[in-house]
């Protein structure tokens, strides 16, 4: 079951709850949302601290989580299909087994994330920080790593199907060192 007060707490905006995470000097990690099913389709939390929540299962389909900490969050299993993403710091999240389709990933920083048997497909992760991510078993079919960084990413069986890598970082920062 939810923890129903952190849950209106954040319905009713990211200024209300980024100045609770403030008041509690961010020690209280938001819980008891494990395989809720919280829904926040469709939600406005650009700008939202909820690094270290534990949003396993949550529906956060559509949802504006652009500039967003995600840091070290649990979202598993989550769907976050046509969400946008940009720019959210997703470090060491993990995203094993989410719905990202279509989901706008790109300048997002997702070093050491794990996205393994994640639903990639026709998202877009143009210029996004894959440093050390495991990829592994994922769908990224369609999906635009254009400028991504690659770097000790774990692609292993995962489906790179018409996936655009058109200079990711590694070839874009060869070439600068070269010159």
């Amino acid at each position: 079951m939810a923890n129903e007060d952190q849950v209106a707490r954040l319905k009713q905006g990211v200024a209300a709850w980024n100045a609770w995470r403030r008041a509690e000097n961010e020690r209280v990690v938001p819980t008891g949302w494990k395989r809720s099913g919280v829904d926040l389709s469709d939600a406005d939390l650009h700008g939202a601290n909820l690094s270290g929540t534990d949003l396993h299962g949550a529906n956060l389909n559509g949802a504006h989580l652009s500039g967003t900490s995600l840091h070290g969050a649990n979202l598993s299993g989550a769907n976050l299909s046509g969400a946008n993403l940009q720019g959210a710091d997703l470090i060491a999240a993990n995203l094993s087994d989410a719905d990202l389709h279509g989901t706008k990933l790109n300048g997002a920083h997702l070093t050491g994330a794990g996205l393994n048997g994640a639903n990639l497909n026709g998202a877009n992760l143009s210029d996004a920080n894959l440093h050390g991510a495991y990829l592994i078993g994922a769908r990224l079919g369609d999906a635009a790593l254009n400028g991504a960084n690659l770097n000790g990413a774990n692609l292993q069986g995962a489906d790179l199907t018409r996936v655009r890598l058109f200079e990711t970082a590694p070839q874009r920062y060869s070439r600068r060192t070269c010159q």
